[in-house]
């Protein structure tokens, strides 16, 4: 049975002291009833007097009134003063009670109006006062509450012992400065978590009487900053866990301060900024968002640097900086280019191999010139009759022979060598020669032309000569053998100056494209015999020159395939072998 509650001692300390203050109160109105008693004293005794003392015997009647008048107007003045003194001191405390009433509704209109919960306990530990917003906060009425002892309503089911140890520590002044999160019940049962912070109440006379506690709902802030935590802790485990280095710096005049660092980032480098500076790669005074590929020689290794400007915590501009590992990258695309230049040379190769009847049939008619021109020589010197004219036009045109040839030789020599790609500026109408020598060898057997239209003068390009020449034979041939068994036999190659860039067209009238979305694929070939990677090596060719290739269908039927060269910006010097270099 819960022991029985006793009413707060705080308010009866405040009352108390209320009427000790209200004594002096009824002091004036004593003094008016005296001076009254005495007047009516007086009077009465004056009206003895005048019957039996002896003093009004020898006095006559007229004298015995106006003494008597004068004593009663004496009293009268006092009388008056007293009444005056009286409503003075009624006026004085009717403006104090209306002022006090004034700052009562005042003070209370503020504690209304708190959201912060107010709550008194005295120094035994009852509830001797809660404001609205306490009230509010637990769902309890006033009356639940003041004057209840532990436990109180609003207590968690199952946690007294913890809530009795919290009081304990309130009630003997031992709370923090920061103050106490605890946890609470509302009336229909729902928790929420509260900071408390307490101080000590006192009476006028300085005296402590009790305590007073503030509480404010923190669930919701709480929550939050809860919810802020575990993102950020997620957010750092994401960039801890990530494989780039992430740093961030900002610029102060004493150079370089490092802001964040994440795992990868402190492995490689340290704690330091001379991993950040290192990969800004020169760039420690330009504010924009670039992309990058960087050598770092304290890591020994490539980064794909991503650096971007942005505000800091503090509105600082600062420099964010992802540097991703590309080493292995750079190790797979040298391998592939490698494995792509084995590719064009067996392209090469196999090119060759099936133009070696070609070019022998190519190759015979300047020797059988040069065995005829040689033959009439002789015969010309073993007759006698040899002039020197004639013998001299017979060797002129033998050496012509011998020239063409010569280059014809050259030709292939360059075709099949392998090298490393040279970009520079070289002579487009070099290049056009050359690929359509090699590939007419192939239409003159077939019965087709190649037909030229090229701007006056040609336009010198920024490429590797022999690549581009690769890519050019191999279109001219495709549009040669897709117009076999075609009742055209004409293949157009135009050539257009659009600067920046040239553009090269390969038209045909053959068969036409039959899936254009899987032309460019590894290993996919429209031809039987083909290997599929033809076109995927020319695209991968013009790409690397900065250029592009792609195929769309003829409206007169066939295909033209077009590609794109960046112009050089100077002649080129001349590159042809001569005849010396080609015949040694």
């Amino acid at each position: 049975m819960a022991p029985p509650q006793r009413k707060s001692l705080i308010p009866t300390t405040f009352y108390e002291h209320a009427r000790n203050s209200r004594r002096l109160y009824w002091l004036t109105p004593a003094i008016v009833l005296v001076l009254y008693l005495c007047v009516m004293g007086a009077f009465i005794w004056l009206q003895r007097l005048h019957s039996d003392s002896v003093m009004f015997v020898t006095i006559d009647q007229e004298t015995r009134q106006e003494r008597l008048l004068m004593v009663i107007l004496a009293l009268s003045l006092v009388i008056v003063f007293s009444l005056l003194a009286l409503w003075r001191y009624t006026r004085f405390r009717t403006q104090a009670e209306a002022a006090l009433i004034a700052e009562t509704g005042f003070r209370r209109a503020m504690e209304n109006s708190m959201s912060t919960g107010m709550r008194v306990f005295d120094m035994q530990g009852r509830i001797a006062y809660v404001n609205p917003a306490f009230c509010r906060m637990i769902g309890w009425n006033e009356a639940d509450l003041v004057g209840r002892t532990a436990p109180f309503p609003y207590w968690l089911p199952g946690r007294h012992d913890q809530h009795r140890e919290t009081l304990a520590q309130l009630l003997s002044g031992r709370t923090p400065s920061s103050g106490l999160e605890i946890e609470a019940q509302r009336r229909d049962g729902s928790h929420f978590t509260a900071r408390m912070y307490v101080s000590a109440l006192r009476d006028p006379q300085g005296e402590q009487i009790g305590w007073m506690t503030s509480m404010t709902d923190i669930t919701e802030p709480k929550r939050i900053r809860e919810a802020l935590t575990a993102a950020h802790e997620r957010f750092m485990t994401v960039l801890e866990g990530l494989d780039d280095a992430i740093s961030v710096v900002a610029d102060t005049p004493e150079g370089l301060e490092l802001l964040f660092a994440n795992r990868i980032y402190r492995r490689l480098f340290g704690a330091q900024t001379a991993g950040h500076a290192e990969l800004l790669g020169g760039r420690l005074g330009r504010f924009t968002d670039e992309t990058t590929e960087i050598h770092s020689a304290t890591a020994a290794r490539w980064f794909e640097v991503h650096h971007r400007m942005l505000a800091w915590t503090d509105s600082r501009r600062v420099r964010l900086q992802v540097a991703r590992d590309i080493t292995e990258r750079r190790k797979h695309e040298e391998a592939l280019r490698i494995q792509q230049e084995k590719a064009q040379l067996t392209s090469r190769l196999t090119t060759m191999g099936e133009m070696a009847s070609s070019l022998a049939h190519e190759l015979n008619q300047p020797l059988t010139a040069i065995n005829n021109y040689n033959m009439a020589a002789v015969a010309m010197l073993k007759s006698g009759s040899a002039s020197d004219a004639a013998l001299l036009q017979a060797l002129e045109k033998a050496s012509q022979q011998t020239e063409r040839a010569g280059k014809i030789i050259s030709r292939i020599r360059d075709f099949v060598k392998r090298s490393e790609p040279q970009r520079q500026a070289t002579s487009l109408a070099r290049i056009v020669e050359n690929a359509v020598g090699f590939a007419d060898i192939d239409a003159r057997k077939r019965q087709i032309e190649i037909t030229q239209i090229v701007p006056d003068p040609m336009p010198d390009v920024l490429a590797d000569p022999i690549l581009i020449e690769q890519v050019l034979l191999n279109l001219l041939k495709n549009g040669v053998e897709a117009m076999e068994h075609s009742e055209h036999h004409n293949v157009l190659l135009h050539i257009t100056d659009q600067h920046p860039l040239v553009e090269i067209a390969v038209i045909d009238h053959g068969h036409g494209l039959r899936n254009p979305e899987r032309l460019f694929e590894p290993f996919y070939s429209t031809k039987s015999e083909g290997l599929g990677m033809g076109l995927n090596i020319c695209r991968t060719i013009i790409e690397s020159h900065h250029g592009r290739l792609w195929a769309s269908a003829n409206p007169e039927g066939g295909t033209i395939f077009r590609f794109t060269l960046p112009k050089a910006a100077h002649h080129p010097e001349p590159a042809e072998a001569t005849i010396e270099d080609t015949q040694a």
